[in-house]
């Protein structure tokens, strides 16, 4: 279709942003957007880490033992990998900033919902519904972003997920202080909820509107398709670097305990190191792209992550292992977002750059689910520190798979 074409067939506000959004040079319209679905981003961290706080108030309120949790949680990824697919044709129903705000909603909205739960089966059902919110804003906003960052011309992926990690830090804070302070958690999440989904919704108004399909006649988006070869490769970097953090983020304080003699105070700084160093690479990592380029980058980063498990298989005494999760979490910030990137240009030439992030986003949270209990399975058999073994090789992976996202730069 002409530019010209799509210029008429626009509504004249959609039509305006698309003359003035020159690649490299953004106008006004699109910086405010990128700070708006910064925003969003920042949201959709929040509801992620007040969840994750509440999980032991909800274990102990329904008296579940560790495998009936465990089966209620991995509904939470289920629900995910169900609802991603959905969100390219809801945006293209509605439109990529309807979906945006009307999804945000749902997903905040349904945050409390776990502690609302009386029962194993009414939690599943709940986690179910809380993962499909996180999934399908989660491919919303990661296609918004992709919209943002064709219109910069350079890299602002990796500093939008960066606002996603200051969210879970922040609601992972809160929720750690309404733990410490005894609060209900269906008070905290009942007072979070509305006031993320309104400050989401109230985001989304400033964000991009652009259809890459504006034919009202166009077809919509499959429900379920395979992903392409490039989206799958790009997908299975994705897979090394999600599964690395999996591991990281559920077993780092247990590996300082039992592997290194750390006391609990220690053992948790170790959560502590990897959460930051991957949240300040992220925010720092756009100038790393822009410098760099993705390929470079991911490699640098890789050989990064692969140093650090290294570092955690051969520690012996706590401080080496902290520094070693410190590097996971430095190696592995960025490659996400650029996965991400590198799937939305791929989807974009296609005409459904949601699909393609959904992909990407469906293999990264089976990797998320698979981590822990993959950790959790080698270590009840041989050795927990030759469960890290195979984090590391899977760490190598995402050196030896960047040339991937070279390809969807055309390089």
């Amino acid at each position: 279709m002409s530019e010209a074409h799509r210029s008429q067939s626009q509504p004249p506000g959609e039509a305006r942003e698309l003359e003035v959004g020159v690649p490299g040079s953004p106008d006004r319209a699109t910086r405010r957007a990128r700070w708006a679905v910064a925003a969003v981003f920042l949201a959709h961290g929040a509801v992620s880490g007040g969840y994750a706080t509440r999980i032991p108030w909800i274990q102990e309120r329904l008296a579940l033992s560790p495998g009936w949790l465990g089966l209620a949680l991995v509904c939470a990824t289920a629900g995910a990998a169900l609802g991603m697919p959905l969100a390219a044709r809801v945006a293209h129903r509605m439109g990529p900033r309807r979906a945006l705000r009307l999804l945000s909603a749902l997903c905040c909205s349904a945050l409390v919902l776990p502690a609302l739960a009386d029962s194993l089966w009414s939690l599943c059902l709940a986690l179910l519904v809380f993962g499909a919110g996180l999934g399908l804003m989660d491919v919303a906003m990661n296609a918004e972003g992709v919209q943002i960052e064709e219109r910069y011309g350079h890299s602002v992926m990796s500093g939008l997920h960066g606002m996603w990690s200051v969210g879970a830090l922040t609601g992972g804070a809160v929720g750690a202080l309404a733990a410490h302070f005894e609060v209900d958690a269906r008070l905290h999440l009942g007072l979070a909820a509305p006031l993320l989904a309104a400050g989401a919704v109230w985001a989304g108004r400033w964000t991009l509107d652009i259809r890459h399909s504006p034919d009202p006649d166009a077809p919509q988006p499959p429900l379920v398709a395979l992903p392409s070869r490039g989206v799958l490769a790009v997908g299975l970097v994705g897979f090394c670097a999600v599964f690395a953090e999996g591991a990281s983020m559920d077993w780092s304080g247990i590996y300082l305990r039992e592997v290194t003699g750390a006391a609990p105070g220690l053992a948790a700084s170790a959560y502590t190191a990897f959460a930051c160093t991957m949240a300040g690479a992220r925010l720092a990592g756009d100038v790393m792209v822009r410098r760099w380029g993705p390929v470079r980058t991911v490699r640098v980063t890789g050989a990064l992550a692969t140093l650090g498990g290294a570092l955690v298989v051969a520690a012996r005494t706590p401080v080496w292992a902290v520094v070693g999760f410190a590097l996971i979490g430095l190696g592995i910030a960025v490659v996400v977002p650029l996965c991400f990137a590198a799937a939305g240009r791929m989807g974009a030439s296609s005409g459904s750059p949601g699909q393609s992030i959904a992909g990407v986003a469906t293999l990264a949270y089976a990797s998320g689910l698979a981590a822990p209990a993959a950790v959790g399975g080698i270590a009840q058999a041989t050795s927990l520190s030759a469960s890290f073994v195979v984090v590391t090789v899977l760490a190598s992976g995402l050196f030896l798979g960047a040339g991937m996202l070279g390809r969807a730069e055309g390089t």
